[in-house]
C-alpha cells in the first residue's frame, strides 16, 4: 500500500494517525507522542488516561 505517512511534527513514520485538532493549525498527521504533547499543551494540568480495551 505504500509508505507509511510522517509525523508532521517530528517527522517519524506514523503506526497509529492522529489527526491534530483545527486550533493547532497543523497540516498533515501526528505521531502518538507528538500528538499527546501537543494535548497537553492546549488543555494543561493533570489528565487521567483511560485505557478502554483493558475494561
Amino acid at each position: 500500500m505504500g509508505s507509511k505517512q510522517k509525523c508532521a511534527i517530528c517527522s517519524t513514520e506514523v503506526e497509529m494517525v492522529f489527526n491534530p485538532m483545527k486550533e493547532w493549525s497543523i497540516d498533515g498527521v501526528l505521531c502518538g507522542d507528538c500528538y499527546s504533547k501537543k494535548l497537553g499543551e492546549f488543555y494543561p494540568g493533570d489528565h487521567i488516561r483511560v485505557n478502554k480495551k483493558e475494561d
